[in-house]
């Protein structure tokens, strides 16, 4: 069984050294573990509650991609999409916004910092800040609750914020699943082996003290940068502490063991900094030169990203949308055709036959998915061309004609003529299996 991971980047500046070895390569490589289903997303809806310049996000909305595809993300094996592109996310974000308590949401570390920072200048604690930023958790629980992730690869600054995505999953649970958990509780991953590089003065490389190396710079700019290392006053000749420079552990981060051994050892047999520095250089040369050429080919062709992005976003909605329209149902923004009460006010006696809910997927096919009387889903039928296909195993389903049901591990499919035309969703165990198929034939079985 595999495990969903999710993690978004914001789009707010240029990937830098810091970034790739921190955040993008870890995550890359996890996405090519089979047992990992990775969602990796662009937060540009988050970038919004930072800044204010329309021509930054667009050219960090680019650079990102391009940098995450570069570096060889597979987007066949990962799902990489635009979170600005799945309309779903924020309808989640307003259900979410409705059961989430402002007392919770006053006691998130931004909004916390702001009002401290106003006070202390004397002015009015909410002076400058938005709702965006006040209800910068709500939208960040959507983002993880409409995939059901179950882990969240964050830092530290953001293990609160998950915790929250979990509080406010847990509510809606509470008041809508009627016994029954519609979100996954998602958990927080803190990857300790995660390297911080230093920048240019040795504090942690970040745009934020104006000391990164760029990522894909030009090999000039990339040559600049690396001689602009902060090093100690020590002469050519003289040893080297290997362990307490910063070019050193910059070199180590993408060095293999037996070139680290070689660096360390030269460094404390006298070798010039301006030579370490060239060192250094070629081996970030190396590393990222081909990805280099692969991301500029990218900048320079936009309607290929977007293309890859587009379909990134087909692949995600295809489990946003029919999700989204179960929660619809749960909270009560239900089809006027479901009757729910007879015109006395009184609650219909419940009947035994299914409800279908249909949808239309983004490639235009019709499909349908089958709740059972708790609204707990039993079958998502295939993709038909059209709804009169669709509608036509619909009609044979609810006909009483006996069913063709097929257990396959810990699922199941019906099969009408010889073809599978609707499974099941996973099940714990083979017990839960079985009882799923005993509520399906109830569900279906002929009116008395």
């Amino acid at each position: 069984m595999t495990t969903r991971i999710l993690t978004g980047i914001t789009t707010t500046g240029t990937p830098h050294l810091g970034n790739y070895a921190g955040a993008i390569r870890p995550a890359i490589a996890a996405s090519r573990d089979p047992q990992m289903d990775s969602f990796y997303f662009l937060a540009d809806y988050h970038a919004l509650i930072k800044c204010d310049d329309p021509a930054r996000i667009q050219r960090s909305r680019l650079e990102i991609a391009a940098t995450w595809l570069a570096l060889g993300l597979d987007t066949d094996k990962a799902t990489f999409y635009r979170q600005s592109d799945i309309p779903e996310i924020p309808e989640l974000c307003w259900l979410l916004t409705c059961v989430a308590g402002k007392g919770l949401l006053n006691r998130a570390h931004a909004y916390k910092a702001s009002v401290d920072k106003n006070v202390e200048a004397g002015e009015d604690p909410d002076a400058g800040v938005t709702m965006g930023l006040f209800s910068y958790p709500v939208l960040m629980a959507a983002d993880i609750l409409m995939f059901n992730a179950q882990k969240v690869p964050v830092g530290r600054d953001q293990i609160q914020h998950v915790e929250m995505a979990r509080d406010i999953g847990q509510r809606f649970n509470h008041l809508f699943g009627k016994g029954k958990d519609l979100f996954v509780l998602p958990e927080v991953v803190i990857e300790e082996e995660v390297a911080t590089l230093p920048g240019l003065d040795g504090r942690k490389m970040s745009k934020s003290y104006d000391n990164t190396i760029p990522l894909f710079g030009s090999a000039k700019q990339l040559k600049d940068a690396v001689a602009r290392i902060v090093t100690d006053s020590r002469l050519p000749g003289e040893p080297k502490d290997a362990e307490g420079s910063h070019l050193f552990t910059l070199y180590q981060a993408f060095a293999s063991q037996s070139q680290q051994a070689e660096f360390r050892a030269d460094l404390e047999g006298g070798l010039a900094w301006g030579e370490a520095k060239n060192r250094l250089y070629q081996l970030l040369e190396d590393t990222l030169g081909e990805a280099r050429e692969r991301y500029n080919a990218l900048i320079a062709k936009p309607a290929d990203l977007e293309d890859i992005l587009l379909a990134g976003a087909a692949k995600a909605r295809r489990i946003a949308t029919p999700f989204l329209g179960e929660l619809r149902e749960a909270v009560g923004l239900r089809s006027f055709r479901e009757q729910v009460q007879v015109a006395t006010g009184e609650k219909k006696k419940a009947s035994k036959s299914a409800r279908f809910v249909s949808f239309r997927d983004d490639d235009g096919s019709f499909r349908f998915r089958l709740l059972d009387a708790d609204g707990e889903q039993l079958l998502l039928s295939k993709s038909f061309a059209d709804g009169k296909s669709a509608g036509m195993v619909n009609k044979r389903l609810q006909s009483g004609e006996a069913l063709d049901v097929r257990a396959e591990g810990l699922a199941f499919s019906v099969w009408i003529d010889g073809e599978n035309v609707a499974s099941s969703p996973e099940f714990a165990d083979g017990q839960a299996v079985e009882a799923a198929i005993a509520r399906l034939r109830e569900a279906l079985a002929p009116q008395e």
